[in-house]
């Protein structure tokens, strides 16, 4: 990626997601798709998103669309992809975090993610991000596993 000099106008632009990204209905789905929902599988990836009944489907629907939206903004020149990668990566969080799945989910929904798949193709600067985002995703999952391994031994503690 060539080094370019972000505009006031890209300034401005980044400045509005992040306003956007603050709203407190955003916020709360933010902390449930990026703290609570871990699904292993398709199926537990597809039971909330393509199930309108569920009570997260609208925050999965909106954090995901929210940064579809952002990254189609930098693969269509609205914003500077360098200021974008450094100011942004929840995006690729997300994208690390499905990563296991994304193959399953893509046999029925092949656009999802797609932007922010592109941007990790095309840029390195956005490559870099999500390779970070991944090595901090798998830390992540083996410290969850731990919590989840020790957490039955206490519950017994507790019993005994």
């Amino acid at each position: 990626m060539e080094r370019m000099l972000a505009t006031p106008a890209d300034a401005e632009i980044i400045l509005r997601l992040y306003e956007l990204r603050t709203e407190a209905l955003m916020r709360q789905a933010r902390a449930w798709i990026t703290g609570e929902w871990w699904p292993e599988t398709a199926e537990e990836f597809y039971a909330v998103a393509a199930n309108p009944k569920d009570p997260h489907n609208a925050w999965f629907r909106q954090v995901t669309t929210y940064w579809e939206m952002a990254a189609a903004m930098v693969l269509h020149g609205a914003v500077s992809a360098e200021l974008f990668v450094d100011c942004n990566g929840e995006g690729f969080f997300l994208l690390a975090k499905f990563a296991p799945i994304l193959e399953a989910i893509r046999e029925k929904n092949p656009g999802f993610l797609i932007k922010t798949s592109e941007l990790v193709t095309r840029f390195s600067a956005a490559a870099q991000r999500y390779e970070v985002a991944t090595k901090n995703m798998a830390n992540r999952r083996k410290s969850m596993a731990a919590k989840q391994e020790t957490e039955p031994r206490e519950a017994d503690a507790v019993k005994a």
